[in-house]
C-alpha cells in the first residue's frame, strides 16, 4: 500500500496536469458562460440559460488519463515500481482528482440556486436533469464522468504502448465503424423512436451505474494491455 501511495505521490509531482490546468480551464470556461449569460440578459432576453461550457474539465480528463501514462510510466519503471502499484497508484490518483472536481461541481451548482443563476437565471453547474435526485447523486454523476474519461484515455495510452500508433489507430477506425454500423441498423429496424425514448427514461443514477460498470471494465482491459506494455 506505501509504495501505490508513493506513486500517487509520484503522479502528483506533475501538479499542473492533474491540477492547475483543469482548474485553468474551468475558471476560463466560467468566465466566458457568465459573459455569455450577460450578453443575452443585456439585450433583454428573460428565459432559463443552461450552458456546458464548464463541463469542459471533465472532457480534460481524456488527456489526463493519456498523459498519466506516457508521461510517468517510462520513469516508474525505472524506478522499480511493478505495474501493478503503477497501475492502482495511478487509478487511485485518478479518484482523488475527479473527487474534487466534482465537489467543485456540486459547490457551484448551490451558488447558482442561491444566486438564483449568478442574478442572471444562467446555469451551467445545475444542470435540470442531474440534479433532478439531489446532490449527492449529481456529485457521483460528476466523479464518474470525470473517471469515466480518465480511463478511456488511460486504455487508449495503453493501447498505444502495448502495440504503437498503428494499432490503436485501427482500434479507434473500429470503433467509429461499429457505431456506423448500429446507427443504420437502428435505421434499418425504424427504431431510432424507441431507442431515444429509452435514452430519456434513462435517470442520473442509472447512467451513472452503466458510467461505473463502462469504466470497471476499461479498467480491468488496461491492467491486462500494461501488464504487456513496454516501457
Amino acid at each position: 500500500m506505501n509504495r501505490t501511495l508513493n506513486v500517487v505521490r509520484m503522479q502528483l509531482v506533475n501538479r499542473a496536469t492533474y491540477i492547475w490546468v483543469p482548474l485553468i480551464v474551468l475558471g476560463g470556461t466560467v468566465v466566458i458562460s457568465l459573459a455569455i449569460f450577460g450578453l443575452i440578459s443585456s439585450n433583454g432576453v428573460e428565459t432559463t440559460m443552461f450552458g456546458g461550457g464548464a463541463q469542459a474539465p471533465l472532457w480534460y480528463f481524456l488527456a489526463v488519463g493519456v498523459q498519466a501514462l506516457t508521461l510517468t510510466f517510462p520513469f516508474s519503471q525505472a524506478m522499480s515500481v511493478t505495474r501493478r502499484e503503477f497501475y492502482l497508484g495511478t487509478l487511485l490518483t485518478a479518484a482523488l482528482t475527479s473527487l474534487g472536481l466534482a465537489v467543485l461541481f456540486v459547490i457551484g451548482g448551490f451558488i447558482e440556486e442561491a444566486t438564483n443563476g449568478w442574478g442572471m437565471n444562467g446555469y451551467m453547474f445545475r444542470l435540470t436533469w442531474v440534479w433532478s435526485q439531489g446532490p449527492l447523486v449529481a456529485g457521483l454523476f460528476f466523479f464518474t464522468l470525470a473517471f469515466l474519461f480518465f480511463v478511456v484515455g488511460f486504455c487508449f495510452a495503453t493501447i498505444y504502448k502495448r502495440w504503437t500508433n498503428v494499432v490503436m489507430t485501427l482500434v479507434i477506425v473500429a470503433i467509429a465503424l461499429l457505431l456506423v454500423a448500429a446507427m443504420w441498423l437502428i435505421g434499418q429496424l425504424d427504431a431510432w423512436q424507441p431507442v431515444l425514448t429509452w435514452f430519456g427514461s434513462l435517470t442520473p443514477i442509472a447512467l451513472t451505474g452503466s458510467m461505473l460498470l463502462g469504466s470497471a471494465v476499461l479498467a480491468a482491459i488496461s491492467y491486462g494491455m500494461l501488464r504487456r506494455a513496454i516501457a
